[in-house]
Order: C-alpha cells, then structure tokens, then sequence
C-alpha cells in the first residue's frame, strides 16, 4: 500500500495540488535544512524521512508514518533519508468539529501534552489517503469526491492514537486552545516589542501558565518562539537578496543590530553575510537557485 501511495505522489511533481487542502512534497536531490510555519497538519509518509526541530523538541517521521502537528510554529526540516515523498492535509476547523459532532463523545483521553504527535499509517488510513492523492490523475472527480475522502481520512485520524489531539483541536476554551491563540497573535504581532504579560494576557492565563503549557505545546518559551519568528523571517530576506543584515533585523523587529547579529550567529552557527553566502552555495549546487 505504502508503494502504491508513493507512486501516486511521484506522479505528481511539479504539479500545484488541484485538491483542496492538499500538498505533496517531493524530494530526490540532498537540500539545505529548511526554516518553515507550520500550520495545524497532518504529514503521512510515504518514502524517505524528515525530521523536524522546534526548541528544546524534535522529531523525526519515516516511511509509514504519520505525524500531527496541532498549532502554528516555526520549525527546522531536514530531510535524513531520500528520496522523500509525503502527502499533507491542512486540517480545516469546521470540517473537523462536524466529524466530531457526529461521532459523539468518546471516552476520556488525555492528549499528548506536546503539540505534535507521531504514529503508524494504518492499513484503511494509507488506503484513503492514496486514493485522495489518486483523485489528481482524474481532475474530473476532485469536486465531487475530494471533500468525502478528506471526511474519510479525518474520520479514521479521530479513531485512531492521533484522535485525542484531533479533538482537542475542536474545543473552543481548554488550555491547549488558548496557547494556540497566543501562539497565532505572536505570529501576526512578532515584529512588535512583547511581553510575556501581555502574551498572558491574549491567553487568559497568569504568566506561569502560560510559561508551562506554551513550552510543553511548542517546546520554546512564548519570547523565544517570538525570537525565531523574528530570525527564520530576516533569514528569508536575506537569501532573496537586495537587503542587508541591518535592515533585515530592522524589518523584524530588533532595535539592536548587535543583538541580532549576536542570536542569529546562536541560532545557525554564522553570522548573517556568512550564513547566506553559504546557503546560496549550497542551494546552487543542488539546483535550487537558477
């Protein structure tokens, strides 16, 4: 099943998801470890394996796994084994509540106090994923079968160890819910100056709270999920080009270049020119930059 799943990916690279909710990463050549946001996710693997880094946490997904991640945050990828092949589903809030509505309470289950999870594909959950990635060989179907094979998949995800966190994800006012409203408000403000008073604040919890159930959540503290915020997006601009280290800390937010230029060295190793310089070089020699 694993097999069929991964051709049903490969057959599609290069191509832009025509299903919604859908993405397919694809990976052949050695790439740079990659700054990216993840938002709530399901990854199912096909090939290959990733592993991710966020704070004090990491984790690593393989061939026939599936990995949840249940909040938005920055996170370090790096591919370990190739050729890689995934399918990702963004999960979508209402779809979900409506599945969980239907199914009924279930009996009580503490979910992974982290926010991410890992497990084995089942059978009948690599079966529905390979037919929803199918359905792009027959573009015709997409519209009236994408939405019920995604309905099928969150279904057999709510059953299965990942279930737990799912739900979770529907409930409007627990602890979880709330890091996940700070973590997103730090997201759109993280060029401000904040304070862990005021990400309290936007959480409805006390300070020492917040402090604990964000750093189970994310495995960061909430100034230093803010902090690589600020470093992942200033990377990013430098690589583009036509910017300078001093504008770019300036562009996120940091008031002190020597600040900057002092928790980005920290970060990856090379201060700012450094890194990009080499970043490019790298990136040119697998092809990535034209």
């Amino acid at each position: 099943m694993l097999d069929d799943l991964e051709a049903a990916i490969t057959r599609h690279v290069g191509d832009g998801s025509a299903v919604p909710r859908l993405s397919l990463a694809i990976i052949d050549e050695p790439v740079v470890p990659s700054d990216v946001l993840y938002e709530p996710l399901v990854c199912f693997t096909a090939a290959g394996s990733k592993r991710g880094v966020a704070g004090e946490r990491s984790w690593t997904v393989g061939r026939g796994e599936m990995f949840l991640n249940s909040l938005v945050m920055p996170v370090t990828a790096t591919f370990e084994e190739l050729p890689y092949r995934s399918a990702v589903l963004s999960l979508d809030g209402g779809t979900l509540a409506d599945l969980v509505l239907e199914l009924g309470p279930s009996a009580p289950a503490r979910p992974n106090p982290g926010g991410q999870i890992t497990a084995p594909m089942t059978p009948d959950i690599t079966d529905a994923v390979t037919r929803w990635v199918r359905l792009l060989d027959t573009p015709e179907h997409i519209g009236p079968l994408a939405h019920r094979v995604e309905a099928e998949i969150l279904y057999r995800l709510l059953v299965s160890p990942l279930g737990p966190m799912l739900r979770d994800l529907t409930l409007a006012d627990t602890a979880t819910a709330r890091i996940r409203s700070a973590a997103r408000w730090i997201c759109t403000h993280y060029t401000e100056p904040l304070t862990v008073d005021a990400i309290a604040a936007v959480a409805h919890m006390s300070t020492a709270t917040l402090y604990r159930h964000f750093k189970a959540a994310t495995g960061m503290s909430p100034l230093n999920f803010q902090k690589h915020l600020r470093l992942q997006e200033a990377r990013r601009q430098l690589l583009a080009g036509n910017t300078t280290a001093a504008r770019a800390a300036e562009a996120v937010g940091y008031v002190s270049p020597t600040q900057f230029n002092r928790e980005y060295r920290r970060t990856y190793g090379l201060p700012p020119a450094q890194d990009t310089a080499r970043l490019r070089g790298e990136l040119t020699s697998t092809g990535r930059v034209q």
